[in-house]
């Protein structure tokens, strides 16, 4: 079994019908709003990364677009 980091308590607001909800239907609040927060940040990350990448990308697929995929030829399908 996989260990747990340590929890930071933190105070959120919430819609009170959502928590509601969420209750009545048996939803681990805490931990639905951490895997909502970690998603969150795991497409924030990924958005930062394809921003400060750009220009790279760019190049790379300006390259292949000119002169085709490297070693194209030696592909075996």
């Amino acid at each position: 079994m996989a260990s747990h980091p340590a929890r930071k308590p933190t105070n959120l607001t919430i819609d009170p019908v959502l928590v509601q909800s969420a209750k009545q239907l048996g939803i681990n609040i805490s931990q639905a709003a951490e895997e909502g927060i970690r998603s969150a940040v795991s497409r924030s990350m990924a958005d930062q990364w394809r921003q400060e990448n750009q220009t790279a990308l760019k190049s790379s697929n300006k390259f292949v677009e000119e002169h085709g995929l490297p070693l194209a030829k030696s592909r075996l399908f």
